[in-house]
C-alpha cells in the first residue's frame, strides 16, 4: 500500500512538472483566439468587478453573434473556470511573476491532476493496480493531454467535475449531483461524460418513493443550474456566439472527411502518435472490458459527443479533450493486458513491445504537439505591450487580426479584432488603431488620415481622436 502511494505521488509530481512547460508564455500559442476569449473574461472580472452573471470579454464586434456587442458580453458557459482562476490569482498575487494567465493555467493543471486521481481510483477498483497505473501513466504523459492540461480553456475543469461525479456516486449521490451540475455549467458538452450515471441509477433499482425522490433531487441539482443559465443568457443575444454550426455544418457527419479527421488525424496521429493505437485496440477487445459497463457507457457517451458535435470535433482539435478519460482507460487497459503475468506472450517480449510502442507513440505525438507551444507571430505580443504602455487604460482599440482576438487580448483593451469601416468604429467608441501589418492598404490609409503615435516596420499605433 505504501509503495503504491509513493509510486502514485511520483507519477503525479512528474505530471505536474511536465505541465509547467512555458507556463508564463503569452496567450499567443495554439488556439490563442479561444484561450484569449476565456482569459479575457477573468481579466475583466479584475478590471470591471466580479459579476459572473454578466461576464465580459474584449471583443466588441458583431463577428461572433451577428450583433454589435458594445459592452463585450460573453454569454457561453457559466464562468466557473474564470471564477476559480480569479480566486487563485488573488490568493497568490504576492508571488513574484504571478499573472491571471498563470493562475488560469494552474487551475487547468490542478484539474487535470485531480482527473488523473479519479481515473486511477476508478481503474483500480475495477481492474486492479496494474490497470490503474497504466491508465494513470497514459493520462498524465500523452503530449496532447499535457498541452491541453495547461491551456486556458474550461474543458479540463469540466472533465474533472464529470469524472469526479462518476467517482463519488457510490459514496454520495448528492455530491455526484453537485459535481454534475458544475460540469454542465463549466462546459455543457461534458454532459456526455455523465452517461454512466444513467447506468448507476438503473443497475440495482429499488423502486419506491425514496428512490424516485432521490432521483428527482439528483436531476434537480444536476440540471437546474444549467437550465437557469441558458434562460438567463437569452437576455443578452449580442453575447451569444453562433453555435448551431458546431453540430453538422456542411453535412460533415459520416463523410469521408469526418472519419479522416477524427480517426486518422486526431486519434491516430495527433493523440496516439500512431503506435499507441496498438494498446487501444487490445484494450477494446480484451475480455476484461466485458464486465466493465461503466467504461462502456463512458465510451458510448464519448462516441455520442463526437457524433452530435460532428463539425466542432472536426474543426477544432481542443474538442477532443473530452475524449481523454476513455482513451486513457482503454489505452491503459491494453498496456496492462500485455504486461499481465497471465497473458500468453513471452514476458520480456511483452515488456519490450509496451516500452517501444509507448515511447515511439509519445515521441511522434510530441512531434505534432510541440508546435502548439510556439508563438508564431511575436509581433502581436510586442505591439500589444507597447499599446498597453502608451495609451489610456479605458481606451478602445481596433486591432485587426482577421477576426482573431489574440492580438486584441495582447493590448489589454476592449475593442475590435477587425478593421474596415474605421469611421463607424470611431462613432462606436474606438480611440486607437494598432496593426502589425504595416504595408496593408488600410494601415496606410489610417496613418495618413489620423495621428501616428508609433510607426516602425513591426507595427503601428495610431490615435483616432
Amino acid at each position: 500500500m505504501i509503495k503504491t502511494r509513493i509510486l502514485f505521488l511520483v507519477i503525479i509530481l512528474l505530471a505536474f512538472v511536465f505541465r509547467l512547460y512555458r507556463l508564463n508564455g503569452p496567450v499567443a500559442d495554439w488556439h490563442s483566439w479561444r484561450q484569449a476569449d476565456t482569459a479575457a473574461v477573468a481579466r475583466n472580472f479584475l478590471k470591471f468587478g466580479f459579476d459572473p452573471l454578466r461576464p465580459r470579454y474584449d471583443d466588441l464586434s458583431n463577428i461572433q453573434s451577428g450583433k454589435d456587442n458594445l459592452l463585450g458580453y460573453r454569454m457561453v458557459e457559466f464562468p466557473v473556470y474564470q471564477t476559480l482562476g480569479v480566486g487563485l490569482f488573488k490568493l497568490t498575487k504576492m508571488i513574484p511573476g504571478m499573472t491571471i494567465e498563470i493562475a488560469l493555467r494552474l487551475i487547468s493543471i490542478l484539474a487535470s491532476l485531480g482527473t488523473a486521481f479519479f481515473l486511477f481510483s476508478l481503474a483500480r477498483k475495477r481492474g486492479g493496480d496494474l490497470v490503474a497505473f497504466c491508465t494513470l501513466i497514459v493520462f498524465c504523459f500523452l503530449p496532447y493531454g499535457i498541452f491541453y492540461s495547461r491551456a486556458i480553456l474550461p474543458e479540463m475543469l469540466a472533465v474533472f467535475f464529470a469524472i469526479g461525479a462518476l467517482w463519488v456516486f457510490d459514496k454520495s449521490w448528492f455530491n455526484a449531483a453537485i459535481l454534475s451540475g458544475l460540469a454542465l455549467l463549466t462546459k455543457p458538452t461534458a454532459g456526455f461524460l455523465l452517461l454512466p450515471l444513467v447506468y448507476f441509477w438503473l443497475r440495482n433499482p429499488v423502486f419506491g418513493g425514496r428512490y424516485f425522490l432521490k432521483l428527482f433531487l439528483f436531476s434537480l441539482f444536476a440540471v437546474l443550474p444549467f437550465l437557469f443559465w441558458r434562460y438567463w443568457i437569452g437576455q443578452y443575444p449580442e453575447g451569444i456566439p453562433a453555435n448551431f454550426w458546431l453540430l453538422n455544418d456542411g453535412n460533415i457527419r459520416f463523410s469521408g472527411a469526418y472519419f479522416y479527421w477524427l480517426l486518422g488525424e486526431r486519434l491516430a496521429k495527433l493523440i496516439s502518435g500512431y503506435w499507441l493505437i496498438v494498446f487501444l485496440v487490445i484494450g477494446l477487445i480484451s475480455k476484461s472490458t466485458g464486465s466493465q459497463k461503466t467504461n462502456l457507457f463512458l465510451l458510448a457517451g464519448t462516441v455520442l459527443y463526437a457524433l452530435v458535435f460532428a463539425r466542432g470535433n472536426v474543426q477544432h482539435d481542443y474538442y477532443q479533450i473530452l475524449w481523454l478519460p476513455i482513451l486513457a482507460i482503454f489505452l491503459g487497459q491494453g498496456m496492462a493486458v500485455l504486461l499481465s503475468k497471465n497473458n500468453n506472450f513471452q514476458r520480456l517480449s511483452s515488456l519490450t513491445m509496451v516500452l517501444f510502442c509507448f515511447l515511439l507513440g509519445t515521441l511522434l505525438s510530441w512531434r505534432e504537439i510541440r508546435s502548439y507551444y510556439w508563438i508564431n507571430n511575436p509581433a502581436i505580443v510586442e505591439a500589444g505591450l507597447a499599446t498597453d504602455k502608451l495609451i489610456p487604460k479605458d481606451a478602445k482599440v481596433i486591432a485587426p487580426y482577421g477576426g482573431d482576438t489574440a492580438f486584441l487580448y495582447q493590448t489589454n483593451r476592449q475593442g475590435w479584432p477587425v478593421g474596415f469601416e474605421i469611421e463607424k468604429k470611431i462613432t462606436l467608441g474606438a480611440d486607437y488603431y494598432v496593426n502589425t501589418n504595416v504595408p496593408d492598404l488600410e494601415t496606410q490609409y489610417v496613418l495618413k488620415k489620423w495621428t501616428p503615435i508609433v510607426t516602425n516596420d513591426r507595427f503601428v499605433i495610431v490615435k483616432l481622436r
